[in-house]
């Protein structure tokens, strides 16, 4: 059934799935800046060394969002399952969380953004 090149082939993948998960997959590196998006409205960036709570005006009502300590999160929110709430605290590049009921976003960016497979 499997001949000699399709264990080579399946070798090699092996060898190369630990590689990929580290370089591209892996914890990543510390982000610096912090994009919020509000539907229909231009981005907004913070510096994520800048210790601050913005409150945020979206579709349903108020988004109250920290930033401490260089990472940040969503304290408040009026969607009703808080799943914002739960991503916790964003600091890694390429980081997001969304209330998407109010069409609030926060994302983490820096210079080595993580991959996955939203990105695509």
């Amino acid at each position: 059934m499997f001949k000699r090149a399709d264990y080579v082939v399946i070798f090699f993948a092996l060898l190369l799935l630990p590689y990929l998960y580290v370089t591209l997959w892996g914890n990543g590196s510390y982000g610096e800046q912090v994009t919020i998006r509000i539907a229909n409205q231009p981005p907004q960036h913070y510096s994520l060394y800048d210790n601050r709570r913005i409150t945020i005006e979206g579709v349903l009502g108020d988004n109250l969002i920290e930033i401490k300590g260089g990472q940040v999160r969503f304290i408040e929110a009026p969607c009703q399952n808080k799943l914002c709430i739960q991503s916790g605290w964003l600091r890694h590049d390429g980081e997001l969380a969304a209330c998407l009921p109010n069409g609030v976003t926060v994302s983490v960016s820096g210079r080595d953004n993580r991959f996955d497979a939203i990105n695509f």
